[in-house]
């Protein structure tokens, strides 16, 4: 018998910026993302407000899910997803932002997505704000920095919440939100950008805390609507939050690195969920913004929104852990995009990313005493530079190594009292790197035959995890 439960949602994930192309059609406006060149590991990707002729953008073409979504739909109906976690690109309903209408087609474009899943009883689970804010946005009110957002945002909600009534039942608000207690949030997950004419590297952007803490704010306000909203458009609607989760642990068992920890736990890991999930700022954050220089602007009424919508689940992605340090000598780790140094008892992944199963289960234990809400793991993966052999084959044992490992440890964490809901790995077919740009970064079972050169003829190979991932599926997370 599985230690899951008999409803588990197995499935996969991706996100519309990262897999769908078709940057400019069928009415579809500018995200932050469409303005990012690729990159490499080792290099940053460039923000180029004004789009230069000659560069290649890898989500304009991206791996054409737009067009292919049904060939890919199918691939994972084969694999036996119970769940497909996908975004909707807010530029695909409205161009700018700021239109009072919707656009049909892209409207439309997703009523077609969704009912290709519930023809194989797959269940969509909809990011509604996936790092794709539109740049018509950024232009008009430097996005999130202007509250502004929240109208534009519940415009937004409204027009999805009301066309998929019936069809859907699970949504996320915003894609790792706590990315935005970071520098490299302020334009990948706000859309906030200072200079509008000239390029910039997208790891060296100007960082203006009380920008991002103050579009924080913002954002925990539309989400807190937002959530009020679907329920009263219908009652079915469950609506999660989303965060990154790095387990981080202290460095030594000095009391410095102790409480170095705690802090860095509080600010990455718990300050956005605290207010989403218990609907009031935690007394933690005030000593911190007092220290930073930071005034948070509230209009009267923003804290009764915050306590009413919080959300029904919880949900987040998982990679890695780090460490933390007060000895200021100790050198962060190479690739590590969220802060930390390494820990010596793990090995790291091809960039940088430490690998830590056991973390994903203390995480989900330290999550669920927390906050006593249902969870999901709805990101989670090996990002590897996967090789097509002779005879056509690609064989990822290391990623099904990474896996299955994970999933022992999230099983671990069900038989210690987790409410666990479901398992979305990362980028279930290669998709573009969210954090460098680029496809050589792979993370699917389903290989896709595009390159950083831009060559390749999108065409979709299985790797091994593939059918892999359809036994554990099949057995219920009993055949690893």
């Amino acid at each position: 018998m599985s230690v899951l439960r008999k409803d588990f949602l197995w499935g996969g994930a991706t996100a519309a910026n990262q897999c769908e192309g078709a940057w400019n059609v069928d009415g579809k406006g500018v995200s932050v993302s469409d303005i990012c060149t690729g990159g490499k590991f080792g290099k940053s990707k460039t923000i180029t407000p004004i789009l230069q002729e000659g560069t290649f953008y890898p989500s304009h073409e991206a791996i054409q899910h737009y067009y292919r979504f049904k060939e890919d739909i199918k691939l994972f109906a084969e694999m036996g997803f119970k769940v497909y976690r996908f975004s909707i690109a807010w530029t695909r309903i409205f161009a700018n932002g700021d239109e009072s209408e919707p656009n049909e087609a892209g409207l439309k474009h997703y009523d077609e997505v969704i009912d290709e899943c519930l023809k194989y009883g797959i269940e969509p689970l909809i990011t509604i704000s996936h790092y794709e804010v539109p740049f018509g946005l950024t232009k008009k009110c430097n996005s999130w920095v202007s509250r502004d957002m929240i109208d534009y945002f519940l415009n937004y909600c409204r027009a999805i919440f009301t066309r998929y009534k019936g069809k859907v039942k699970y949504w996320l608000t915003f894609n790792e939100i706590n990315s935005s207690s970071t520098p490299m949030g302020a334009l990948l997950n706000q859309g906030i950008l200072n200079d509008l004419e000239n390029p910039t590297e997208f790891m060296k952007q100007p960082d203006y805390p009380q920008q991002r803490y103050q579009g924080l704010h913002h954002m925990f306000v539309a989400s807190a609507l937002a959530v009020k909203m679907a329920h009263e458009i219908d009652p079915e609607y469950k609506v999660g939050n989303m965060m990154i989760y790095s387990a981080s642990y202290p460095l030594t068992c000095k009391p410095e690195d102790v409480l170095k920890n705690q802090q860095y736990n509080r600010i990455l890991n718990y300050f956005c969920s605290d207010v989403q999930c218990r609907g009031e700022y935690p007394t933690y954050m005030n000593r911190f913004f007092d220290e930073n220089g930071i005034a948070i602007e509230k209009a009267e009424g923003d804290d009764e929104i915050l306590r009413n919508g919080t959300v029904d689940f919880y949900t987040f992605s998982y990679y890695m852990s780090s460490c933390q340090t007060a000895d200021e000598s100790v050198k962060s780790g190479e690739g590590n995009i969220i802060g930390g140094v390494p820990n010596p008892y793990l090995k790291a992944s091809d960039w940088g990313w430490q690998i830590d199963p056991e973390g994903l289960r203390y995480s989900l234990n330290e999550i669920y005493d927390r906050y006593r809400l249902p969870i999901m793991v709805v990101e989670n993966g090996l990002g590897a530079k996967d090789e097509i052999e002779d005879d056509g084959s690609i064989n990822d044992d290391y990623r099904i190594d990474y896996l299955r490992k994970h999933i022992e440890q999230m099983k671990e964490a069900v038989k210690d009292g987790v409410d666990l809901m479901g398992y979305t790995p990362w980028g279930c077919i290669d998709l573009v790197s969210a954090s460098t740009g680029e496809y050589a970064k792979r993370y699917g079972f389903i290989y896709v035959r595009r390159y950083d050169d831009g060559t390749g003829d999108f065409a979709r190979l299985k790797k091994k995890s593939f059918y892999w991932y359809k036994d554990v599926i099949s057995s219920n997370g009993e055949k690893l």
